[in-house]
């Protein structure tokens, strides 16, 4: 079985675990991701860590950060050189990328894959609108990351194969829990982009509340940061939030030890709503318990592992920090539970199986 996959996120050193454990499936992987790709947090380049049993290509990228228009315009030459089975187009269905490749695979008379995250229904204008449906009736396959994921691309009209496989999962040997806790005060850990829908202000609005020693790490970057800045020093509390910038994936089992427990507060928006949260996966893996809002899949990732507080509710986050912070019994008990539920449910190794097996259902 002979695969390509086009994968921007997969600059991402870490997640190249996975693409080892496909490959050791019997499967000939090709793996193309550009130089680098742009977000908010600025350019994230490509780091070459897992890279046993596979090909790991770099191709230019055209739009480069423009999740709609982006393309790949050397890719056509890739996939005759390769001549794949099947091509996994880890795209969603409405940009320039899904379809350029998928008319590409068709013309060669390869099998077509695409995999989304997009967990509200919206609409798009045209030419958007036409190419998504085009992909939709044309694909051989769809993967969802999650199954309000896989509704959605119903709703759109896909009637196809559908499987409801995470993009990544987690390695728990290297996200694993640390044996000792060094002198330092409750630490309140963030890792994300600094943008409003990440809830990041209500984040820092609920630990101001808190009376004692406490401390708040926020990693990550994005246009936010000086606006997030003034706000801790509105309150006064600007000693006690630390800035750390985007870290490269092979620091971050490092990272999440740091923290007595972990926040996301994501905020929906008409035109987002989490769609995931992978820092949930890691800092469970790494025995950290979890406070999520109720925004998109966050509840479903979390599970019994950690706590709920209704999306923009301000005393609810202080409380449950405040909880975790003073009950350390309960919250012992909820890391245990995030660690069992990461290495059920989220690693690299089930996720990799799961994939493989869809690979064979379309070319069966």
């Amino acid at each position: 079985m002979r695969v390509l996959m086009l994968c921007k996120a997969c600059v991402v050193g870490i997640y190249q675990r996975k693409l080892e454990l496909i490959a050791e499936q019997g499967v000939e992987l090709l793996v193309v991701v550009p130089p680098a790709w742009r977000d908010e947090r600025g350019a994230q380049p490509l780091e070459r860590i897992y890279t046993r049993g596979y090909g790991l290509v770099t191709t230019p990228i055209r739009f480069n950060g423009n999740f709609h228009l982006h393309y790949f315009p050397e890719l056509p030459t890739l996939l005759r050189g390769f001549r794949p089975d099947l091509v996994h187009i880890d795209e969603e269905a409405y940009n320039v990328a899904a379809w350029h490749t998928l008319f590409h695979a068709r013309r060669m008379q390869a099998r077509s894959l695409i995999f989304t995250w997009q967990n509200i229904y919206r609409r798009y204008p045209p030419p958007f609108a036409w190419g998504e449906s085009w992909t939709l009736r044309h694909v051989d396959g769809a993967l969802a990351g999650t199954q309000s994921a896989a509704d959605i691309l119903c709703q759109k009209g896909y009637d196809g194969p559908l499987a409801v496989i995470p993009q990544f999962g987690t390695d728990p040997d290297l996200f694993r829990p640390s044996e000792t806790r060094p002198p330092r005060p409750f630490t309140v850990g963030y890792v994300g982009r600094l943008v409003p829908e990440k809830g990041v202000e209500l984040l820092l609005d609920a630990i101001a509340r808190l009376d004692g020693d406490w401390r708040l790490h926020l990693v990550g970057g994005g246009p936010q940061r000086d606006a997030l800045l003034a706000r801790a020093q509105s309150h006064g509390v600007q000693d006690r939030v630390y800035f750390q910038g985007q870290i490269a994936s092979t620091d971050m089992p490092g990272l999440y030890p740091e923290f007595d427990v972990l926040v996301l507060p994501s905020l929906t928006r008409t035109n987002w709503k989490e769609q995931f949260g992978r820092v949930l996966v890691e800092a469970m893996a790494s025995g950290v318990p979890l406070i999520g809002s109720d925004s998109g899949a966050i509840p479903d990732v979390i599970g019994e592992a950690g706590l709920i507080v209704p999306e923009g509710d301000v005393n609810a986050l202080a409380n449950a920090v405040n909880r975790l912070r003073r009950e350390p019994t309960f919250a012992s008990e909820l890391a245990a539970r995030g660690r069992e539920r990461a290495k059920a449910h989220f690693t690299h190794a089930a996720i990799a199986e799961a994939t493989v097996a869809f690979y064979r259902e379309l070319l069966s």
